[in-house]
């Protein structure tokens, strides 16, 4: 009998198994910042958190996120974005999993970036906080520069 033949998009294909795993350990990730942040989402296929007390533009100032996407696992992390320098020193392998100026994405666990992105979302969540006191006025609106 001939070996199966398999397309380039099922040749490294990972399994949903891989996506729950990473999905569970990019949740740790967020969840280790515990009262600094309000749940606004919570669900097998999205954590979404806006950072407590905080108004950004008269709304809830969005902190992060991890979402169950069809082909990968992203985690979206607001601080790089308000405040790239975050961003210098990071591996070039995290790096290579950045999509856009504030998401990355994964197929599956991986402890080393998991650890070097808890790092980051930790040291973000502080200079992403001293940013938005920094730039609201009292009634939670961005200050005009």
């Amino acid at each position: 009998m001939p070996a199966k033949k398999t397309s380039k998009k099922t040749a490294g294909a990972k399994s949903p198994a891989d996506f729950e795993a990473a999905f569970a350990g990019l949740k740790k990730i967020l969840e280790l910042l515990g009262e600094k942040v309000e749940v606004k989402q919570d669900n097998p296929k999205r954590y979404y958190l806006d950072v407590r007390g905080m108004v950004c533009r008269g709304r809830p100032a969005f902190f992060g996120a991890v979402m169950m996407q069809k082909n990968y696992v992203s985690f979206h992390l607001m601080p790089v974005y308000g405040c790239p320098e975050l961003l210098q020193g990071i591996s070039p392998a995290l790096k290579k999993r950045m999509q856009g100026k504030a998401c990355f994405n994964f197929t599956a666990p991986d402890e080393s970036l998991f650890a070097e992105l808890s790092r980051l979302t930790a040291d973000g969540y502080e200079k992403f906080h001293t940013w938005l006191v920094k730039n609201q006025d009292p009634a939670g609106h961005r200050k005009k520069s």
